[in-house]
This record gives structure tokens, sequence and C-alpha cells, in this order.
């Protein structure tokens, strides 16, 4: 029985190759025609977000549904998601309120949103809140997390690539993956979030502003999230998340847009009448 030859080893430039059409044929457009990495199946990162939302349900204390917080929740959410499509890899929108008394609030694949009792503190009035809801919304809508996954993956699968392909000493190799490691995590990850932020803040404008809500108050709630936050800021280089200020400035330029889309929803009697709490 003859045997196969043996297979040549693949070359530096073959495997450079391979590794660039991988990375442009799992491009993808978001919503605002933004271009990125989506490696995994839609439902599959679906199946991750219900298994986070799973852990995080045994860890965290959450109100029950008709508490007046989950109510005003609740209503929010409803008129959002009367304009906002199905989330992304199947399911449906869902909406728990934890009791936490952080500032904070999400969204995870396959439509489970989270909302902590002390978001309240900074998301002040109804459209406030849809602010934040509709941004996280957003996020799912334009699957950042398979973006961020995509990512991830792909500079681990670069590093060990350029390992692979590199020259050189044993510790000369060490320090350059180090270093490369250091900036693929702060030159290419946070940014990337940081863009994943900003679209998330122009979306989520779009989606209160459809839903009814008044879209300036995006910008009071972030004006709200300084004082709340008492100015205290993580440098931007350094963060995945915009400054408050630059968050503000995206806003403003979307909101004579919004505005518009908000009469023409307002027009068409979409008008939440969402109460606070006392």
């Amino acid at each position: 029985m003859a045997m196969a030859p043996p297979r040549k080893p693949i070359d530096r430039a073959s495997a450079a190759l391979l590794a660039v059409v991988l990375l442009l044929g799992a491009c993808a457009t978001t919503p605002t025609g933004r271009r990125q990495l989506q490696f995994f199946p839609a439902d599959q990162v679906a199946q991750m977000g219900e298994s986070a939302y799973g852990q995080l349900l045994k860890q965290e204390p959450t109100l029950p549904p008709e508490h007046p917080i989950g109510r005003y929740v609740q209503c929010v959410v409803d008129a959002l998601i009367a304009v906002v499509p199905p989330p992304e890899g199947g399911g449906e929108w869902d909406v728990t309120v934890f009791a936490g008394e952080q500032v904070n609030a999400f969204a995870l694949p396959g439509g489970n949103i989270g909302v902590y009792a002390g978001l309240l503190r900074a998301a002040r009035a109804p459209a406030q809140l849809a602010a934040v809801i509709g941004h996280e919304i957003a996020h799912v809508q334009a699957e950042h997390a398979n973006a961020r996954l995509s990512t991830q993956f792909a500079a681990d699968a670069g590093l060990q690539l350029i390992q692979v392909l590199g020259q050189g000493t044993a510790v000369e190799s060490q320090t350059a993956m180090s270093l490369l490691g250091l900036g693929a995590q702060v030159g290419l990850l946070l940014p990337f979030s940081r863009a994943q932020e900003s679209e998330a803040d122009i979306l989520g404008l779009r989606y209160m502003a459809q839903a009814g809500f008044d879209p300036r108050a995006a910008v009071t709630l972030w004006q709200n999230m300084a004082q709340v936050a008492g100015g205290q800021e993580v440098p931007t280089f350094l963060s995945t998340h915009p400054s408050g200020a630059q968050r503000i400035e995206t806003l403003n330029r979307e909101i004579p847009r919004a505005l518009e889309t908000w009469r023409r929803a307002q027009a068409e009697g979409r008008t939440p009448s969402c109460r606070p709490p006392a």
C-alpha cells in the first residue's frame, strides 16, 4: 500500500495570507455601517448570554416584577421593545430589576436586560432611563458581544501566528510576545470597545426617539452620571468607555436627527406614560 507523501509545512507567506483571508471573511456590517469582526454564529453567542444571565441570577438579589421600580422599568422597556426588532440569535426581550445600588444596566445576547435599582440615582426621568436601556439594547442589536469575542480570538490567534513565524532567540521571542500582547490590548481591544460604546450611544438615541422618548434626555443623563461619579473618571486612553464629555459631544451631533424621529413618533401616538416610583 502506497503511503501518502508527507505534507509540506506551511511557509510564512502562506500562513500570513491565510490569516488575512480568514479575517476579511469574518467582517460584518453593523446597523450604523461600521465594519467589525464576527466569527461566531449569533445563536451560539445568544446561548452564551443566556448562560451568563443564569449565573448572574444565582448571585444577585432581584426585585419582584410587582415592585414599583419593577413596574416602572418594565413600562420603559415595553415602550422600547415595541419599536426594536427581536434580539439577534433568537429569543425575546426580557427585563429583570436587580436590587443592587450600583448605577448600572446591561443587555445580553439572547435578549435578557438587567437594570440595577441604583441606576435611578442617575436616570431620574423615564426618558433618561430609556437612554440607558436603549444603549444596552443597541449593544445586542449591533452584535457587539460577538465582535468582542471575535476580536479577542483574532488577537490571540495573531500572537500565536507571530510566535510560529518569528525568528530570534527564546528570550527575544518572549519579550516580543509580551510587548505584542500589551499592544494588542491597548491598541486594538480597548479602542475597539470605545467604538462600540459610541455606536451604542447613537443607536440607543434612535431607539428612544422611535419609542417616543425625548432624545435630549440622553445628554442630561450623562450630566447626572458625572454628578453621581463625583467627577472621577478613568483616563480615556485606558478606558473601554468614552469620557462623559466625549459622549455628550457625540450625542449632541446626533440629536437634531433624533428630534425629527421623536416628533414623528409623537405624531403617530407613541407617547409613553411611565411614572417613576415615589
